[in-house]
């Protein structure tokens, strides 16, 4: 999920739907927490953990506590990065006083910046080898850190068609990659995408992973790897890899610094776009890019050959 100025909108109508579905669900009295680790914690530590993720508010402006945040919003990149502060903080040896401040000091107690813009300042997002679809000349670059197990990214995949559609020879589209811990296989499906890619088949595979996101265990991806025609050993090898591997740790890092915090987020020309991924909210945007494209040096641009499906 993208945090975009509407996010707290948006929060609420999950919060909604969470109580629905997750009603039976006590995060007073849950002894674990989606995306914690409380290995490694003594009892005592783990105790002082809860109680301090259940007692303090999250940043992320849900009106929440952290441990309810961590229940009814997965997804938060928030309460997430709060509770992975102060449960450091405690395998470290401090004290409750201590794990607090240092979340309270943390970047993840500022809470998603309010900025109305829908596209923000330019940054410099490395593409060199990564998946590209479009003509390679084309004057706005869109750059999709996604995620194969998150449903947002799912519902994204339709709309950004239609745009390359729309705009057959003045975009292209870059997929990197942004499996988050939350999603128990997306990081193998990241992989498996990548190493498709060496095979120049990367978007046979990104539709098949989204097509299978309930089911991305190792012997659903090799099915679905023979089934788009890959050359099987040579698949595996890149699955195992190393080289694959760092190219989807570079890839989060690279979402990392140009301030990535949730997925689908969606870049163009360099710049963050802070809107609804859908053709009807794109297309005004897209279309003042083109009369007013952003200086020459701040985009980001793909040396990978284009890819057409």
């Amino acid at each position: 999920m993208t945090f975009s100025p509407l996010r707290a909108g948006k929060i609420a109508i999950l919060c909604l739907l969470s109580v629905v579905l997750l009603g039976a669900q006590d995060w007073k009295s849950q002894s674990s927490l989606a995306g914690v680790d409380l290995s490694g914690l003594t009892a005592a530590q783990k105790a002082t953990a809860l109680k301090l993720l259940r007692d303090e508010d999250c940043s992320c402006g849900c009106g929440m506590k952290t441990a309810e945040c961590r229940v009814k919003d997965p997804s938060c990149y928030y309460s997430q990065g709060l509770a992975s502060v102060i449960v450091s903080s405690l395998k470290e040896g401090k004290t409750e006083t201590q794990a607090l401040a240092a979340a309270t000091k943390s970047k993840f107690a500022q809470g998603p910046q309010q900025d109305t813009r829908l596209l923000d300042d330019p940054v410099s997002i490395p593409t060199t080898g990564a998946p590209v679809i479009g003509p390679a000349n084309a004057p706005l670059t869109l750059i999709e850190f996604s995620d194969f197990q998150c449903p947002y990214c799912i519902k994204a995949v339709p709309q950004l068609h239609a745009l390359l559609k729309a705009y057959p020879t003045q975009v292209k589209l870059i997929f990197k990659e942004y499996p988050l811990e939350i999603h128990s296989q997306a990081a193998f499906a990241a992989l498996a995408a990548e190493a498709a890619n060496k095979q120049g088949k990367f978007w046979p595979m990104h539709d098949a992973l989204f097509a299978h996101r309930q089911d991305l265990s190792r012997p659903s991806v090799l099915a679905i790897a023979k089934g788009i025609g890959l050359e099987m050993k040579r698949f595996e090898a890149d699955l195992d890899s190393p080289q694959t591997k760092q190219t989807v740790v570079r890839d989060i890092q690279d979402g990392d610094r140009a301030g990535v915090e949730g997925t689908p987020t969606l870049f163009i020309n360099g710049q963050r776009y802070n809107g609804a991924i859908a053709l009807e909210a794109l297309k005004p945007v897209l279309d003042a890019q083109l009369k007013h494209p952003v200086a020459e040096g701040k985009t980001a641009s793909a040396r990978a050959p284009s890819q057409i499906r």
